[in-house]
């Protein structure tokens, strides 16, 4: 992971995911693919970790494709079927997704609530990231867009399924189609934002200090269900439901929740 494009800071079982490409407003370039990659790769499998919040140092979270990569498109530099994160378009590298579309579902990945806290811009590639947490903290004037289209393009980093599951379907083609910018307040009101606030990041670290007090194997359990009710059907989710109480009922952790409760002390999880 490049510590010029990303850093990550992990203090009380949250990770603290900087994208720090100030001079470019984070935008998505060979090496912030890379490093974001990277840093999702990690904390799927760090120990200690709870709880992750993702943000963008100085004036963005991220400005979407850096603009070098628009020019090779122009320029014929780019091979037919490239994607703009590098390798096949139509190569299924990393799942279900390939390299770019990894850089916003392996936030889904990560096996702990992952929280987005958004200022300034999100756009295009950048938006697409965002929509990959669980929870999206967003500053009332921070400027969004689905902007592919502006560059005869369509999103292609996950966005078309990760909308579908926030927005009404007639605001996620109208966004689509025009590429128009808007703000965080409306992205509340659309369903991409899960809280509208003028201090993102703050609120998102202390959400996250919040979930790393509960019971680390309940809440990744909880995030394997939200994961499949995207997607399963009805009987698979019902029984998922049930397969993960029955591993958490008498658990260590489980008994441990009750007995700091009935004894209203601080809970000790072990990870």
């Amino acid at each position: 992971m490049s510590e010029d494009r990303i850093t990550i800071a992990i203090d009380a079982g949250v990770a603290d995911v900087r994208l720090v490409r100030t001079d470019k407003m984070n935008a998505l370039d060979d090496a912030m693919f890379s490093a974001l990659v990277a840093a999702g790769e990690r904390l799927k499998t760090e120990k200690g970790v709870r709880a992750v919040v993702i943000s963008g140092e100085g004036k963005a979270f991220c400005a979407g494709l850096d603009m070098g990569n628009f020019g090779k498109m122009a320029d014929g530099s780019r091979k037919a079927g490239e994607s703009s994160a590098g390798g096949s378009l139509g190569e299924r590298s990393h799942g279900e997704s390939n390299r770019a579309q990894y850089v916003a579902m392996v936030w889904r990945e990560v096996p702990v609530p992952v929280i987005a806290a958004v200022h300034g811009v999100a756009f295009g590639g950048g938006f697409q990231v965002m929509l990959g947490a669980d929870i999206r903290y967003v500053a009332p004037d921070t400027r969004l867009s689905v902007m592919e289209i502006k560059w005869g393009l369509v999103p292609d980093m996950g966005g078309v399924e990760l909308m579908r599951h926030l927005a009404r379907e007639d605001v996620v083609r109208e966004l689509t189609y025009t590429g128009r910018i808007f703000s965080g307040e409306e992205a509340g009101a659309y369903g991409f934002a899960t809280k509208v606030t003028a201090t993102p990041r703050e609120d998102a670290l202390a959400l996250a200090r919040e979930i790393a007090s509960k019971s680390p194997t309940a809440i990744r359990a909880g995030k394997r269900l939200m994961n499949l009710a995207a997607h399963g059907t009805s009987a698979e989710i019902l029984l998922a439901e049930s397969v993960e109480q029955l591993k958490l009922i008498g658990s260590p952790n489980q008994v441990e929740a009750i007995m700091s409760n009935l004894q209203k002390r601080a809970a000790n999880y072990a990870d």
